[in-house]
């Protein structure tokens, strides 16, 4: 078996554990139904397990603004605490996105978008729809308004 073929193999049994693991918590996809705070039990799970390019739900409050990336798409950025152990690093493109305004540290935001693992706690971007209608669309949901 080459070493791409075995590392598919790899990365479909860890699909499948942690599918299995999100449905004993009462994980739905998202769109199905309201995911709530499973979300969190999912993203600390995709965390652990060092995963990258996964579509995910959820909400946290946010920790920290950081000055916005100008290089390239320019993205909002900022820290969010999406359970008492973890924060995550939201790179919103606002190239194709509104901004979030008026967002300050204690604001509540929920996400759907795609994680991308590091060290710290992980990275969501493509919180925005895709102008191509290559990827899934993303979104930030901020004060009752959906920033897409």
């Amino acid at each position: 078996m080459s070493k791409s073929a075995a590392t598919k193999y790899v990365l479909i049994a860890i699909l499948v554990v942690l599918y299995a693991a999100a449905k004993q918590q009462g994980f739905s996809l998202p769109g199905r139904s309201s995911v709530g705070h499973h979300s969190e039990i999912t993203l600390q799970s995709v965390f652990k397990a060092k995963q990258s390019d996964v579509q995910i739900q959820g909400k946290g409050v946010v920790k920290k603004i950081l000055a916005d990336d100008r290089k390239g798409s320019r993205h909002q950025k900022f820290i969010l605490q999406v359970n008492p152990a973890q924060t995550v690093l939201v790179a919103h493109n606002i190239s194709v996105a509104n901004r979030l305004p008026g967002l300050k540290t204690g604001d509540s935001v929920e996400f759907y978008g795609e994680y991308e693992w590091t060290a710290r706690g992980g990275v969501i971007h493509w919180t925005h729809h895709d102008r191509s209608g290559r990827h899934i669309n993303g979104w930030l949901k901020y004060n009752g308004k959906i920033y897409q």
